[in-house]
């Protein structure tokens, strides 16, 4: 599952719902689903995680140098509300 893209995991969990959603598959065909199901929301929880740590906003230092900081949405919230 490593090689598989996010978007093609979420592809697939999708159809995964939906098949489960109709409701016409026996139970254990089901349960195949509902396993493969898990295993590919833990994938993608695992690569949004990953973007999550890797987003950076590049701002300037004290010395008007470029640096790298880690994106933090609620402080990005805060500063929006305090602008506006």
């Amino acid at each position: 599952m490593e090689e598989m893209k996010f978007e093609e995991a979420i592809s697939r969990l999708e159809k995964i719902v939906q098949q489960l959603e109709e409701g016409e598959k026996s139970l254990e065909g089901s349960l195949k689903l509902f396993e493969e199901g898990i295993k590919l929301s833990k994938f993608c929880s695992g690569k949004l995680e990953e973007a999550k740590k890797k987003i950076e906003i590049l701002t300037k230092s004290e010395k008007g140098e470029l640096a790298a900081k880690p994106f933090n949405l609620e402080e990005e919230i805060e500063k929006k509300e305090n602008n506006y």
